[in-house]
């Protein structure tokens, strides 16, 4: 019985059983370690896309600050209006003279006049022009010889004007660059030609007949349908904006430049 008993296999007796909790413990010990690294590297990453938008913010700021400093240095800002030089709002209405004209005929100088006519109204708000008709005539009206400073007065007296305008064109050279004949029943040549026109314009007071403002302004251009009659130039076109209207249009705008207000940046 002994040398049987002693064949047998030892038996192990297991006194302590690990609970199944603390398996489960051990086992999630290495996904919570791996977790508590994620939300770390996730903190760092939110704190490094704050700090990145911080600095696309800063740099927004200064790109808005440097292109401020530049429209200020560029004269980008606001514009303001500079009162024209000649300011006619101290009367309330001006007499006009047809321009007269020298070296020449026709219609041009009625067509200057109304072009200047029209810009003193587009930059004098609120003063009226009283057109007195052709030089010649006024003279007469008045008992006058010449727009001079006792015409001026005269002018005054009979008219009830505080000023008048009164201007003079001068042809000062002609280049033709071909002729035909062109007026019907009418044997005048006509020429398309290089006219030089020079323009005077002064402000007279009704009061004093003391030049109140004076200006003058030149034009070279190539003007349609001209004819010459005696040796003078002749202004004579059905349509004058398409013959001789850039002519004028460039003299005006040059001579009443005063007479316009400007507009400049702060």
């Amino acid at each position: 019985m002994r040398a049987e008993n002693s064949k047998l296999k030892p038996t192990v007796y297991i006194t302590t059983v690990p609970e199944l909790h603390d398996v489960q413990r051990q086992r999630a010990l290495p996904q919570t370690a791996a977790s508590r690294h994620s939300s770390r590297g996730g903190r760092h990453a939110r704190r490094r896309g704050a700090a990145t938008q911080r600095r696309r913010r800063s740099d927004g700021w200064r790109l808005g600050t440097a292109l401020l400093v530049l429209f200020a240095a560029t004269g980008c800002g606001p514009k303001v209006m500079v009162p024209p030089r000649l300011d006619l709002a101290r009367y309330y209405e001006v007499g006009l003279v047809t321009f007269t004209m020298e070296n020449g005929r026709g219609s041009l100088n009625q067509v200057a006049t109304e072009r200047f006519a029209a810009e003193v109204f587009a930059g004098q708000l609120g003063v009226g022009i009283l057109e007195l008709g052709e030089a010649d005539r006024v003279v007469q009206e008045i008992g006058e010889v010449e727009l001079d400073a006792r015409a001026a007065q005269a002018i005054g007296d009979v008219y009830g004007v505080p000023a008048v305008f009164v201007g003079h064109l001068k042809i000062s050279s002609v280049k033709p660059r071909a002729a035909i004949v062109a007026f019907p029943r009418i044997e005048i040549p006509r020429v398309e030609a290089t006219v030089g026109v020079e323009i005077t314009v002064r402000l007279l007071s009704t009061e004093s007949g003391a030049t109140l403002w004076s200006n003058t302004g030149s034009a070279t251009e190539t003007v349609g349908e001209l004819g010459l009659v005696d040796g003078e130039v002749y202004f004579g076109a059905q349509d004058p904006n398409e013959a001789y209207g850039r002519l004028v249009d460039i003299l005006i705008y040059d001579l009443t430049g005063d007479l316009r207000p400007t507009y400049v940046r702060q």
